[in-house]
């Protein structure tokens, strides 16, 4: 795989997009990144251009000289999505049609598109659709100009830099605040967790020839139900905390698997070499005593960055 050339990173400010940032710049390549704030997590070295996805001429400056564009903006959180139709099919079906087009223009050799698992699923209402709806343009860029494309299927993610939009976040800032953790959904809701800077990093690697025009799944190994990883985190803070079910099925989101209809299939990716979910969480804990036992710091706007990121 090539280390040099230019990306831009659209929702670069955010959790997940501000990790494959870094990652980009530690694999060699020159760092632009597109948002509508500033990154709090910007290294030297990394451009900053600050715009709205459905800025289409701003988007398209953004990419220009770019070879690699990866697409990580628009609406994550499912809860937010349910309730927001024309918000959502905006920001995430526009603003990828946008980010597609400044790619194209700009002649770039890949287009990288943030997806989820959720595709796979009746579950995820507005946004699972929007995905589904953005996926089906980015094959359609390539079946008709060309250009080449790797869509990222991602599951749970977690590590630092999430906010409360961040299912684990969530759990780990109730459990030191209150000493309590609560989950509304069931106990024995599945999820497969992968570090964000795993993630990250597989972000990167797919740009290698091989990984070009396919639907990859970054899911990482660690899979558990919801209840394993809450006595976890119990485990972790001195004196335990109480926990807590709702026994319903949480509106929008799945219970056992994602897996109920059927795009395109997709390969799953994972590294050799991975954080352990222990250490993860331990490291998140100490982010959160960081930042103060309130866990206080800037929540970014709804659509600052893509965040498939739901415990």
């Amino acid at each position: 795989m090539t280390t040099s050339g230019r990306a831009v990173v659209y929702g670069g400010s955010g959790f997940l997009g501000s990790h494959v940032a870094d990652a980009l710049g530690d694999a060699g390549y020159r760092v632009r990144i597109f948002d509508r704030v500033d990154s709090p997590y910007r290294r030297e070295g990394q451009e900053m251009m600050v715009g709205d996805i459905l800025d289409r001429e701003a988007v398209a400056r953004a990419a220009a000289g770019c070879d690699y564009v990866y697409n990580f903006a628009g609406i994550a959180d499912i809860d937010e999505a349910k309730d927001r139709p024309l918000d959502t099919a905006n920001a995430n079906i526009v603003g990828n049609l946008h980010a597609l087009e400044a790619a194209r223009a700009a002649g770039a050799k890949r287009f990288v598109f943030a997806s989820t698992v959720y595709v796979y699923s009746e579950s995820g209402s507005f946004y699972r659709a929007s995905k589904q709806a953005a996926e089906r343009f980015v094959e359609a860029y390539y079946e008709r100009y060309g250009l080449p494309f790797s869509v990222l299927r991602y599951g749970s993610l977690y590590g630092r830099r999430a906010d409360r939009r961040n299912g684990i976040y969530r759990l780990l800032k109730q459990a030191l605040e209150q000493r309590a953790i609560a989950y509304q959904g069931s106990a024995e809701a599945m999820r497969e967790y992968i570090h964000v800077r795993d993630a990250a990093r597989l972000s990167v690697r797919i740009l290698a020839d091989e990984y070009a025009n396919r639907h990859l799944i970054l899911t990482g190994q660690e899979r558990m139900p919801v209840k394993n990883l809450m006595r976890m985190i119990s485990e972790m803070i001195p004196g335990g905390v109480e926990m807590s079910f709702g026994g319903k099925q949480d509106e929008g989101h799945y219970v056992m698997t994602p897996y109920a209809f059927h795009p395109k299939v997709g390969h799953k990716l994972v590294a050799n070499d991975y954080v352990d979910l222990g250490q993860g969480l331990l490291d998140c804990l100490a982010e959160l005593h960081e930042r103060g036992a309130s866990g206080a710091h800037a929540e970014d706007d709804w659509l600052v960055s893509d965040r498939p990121s739901k415990v």
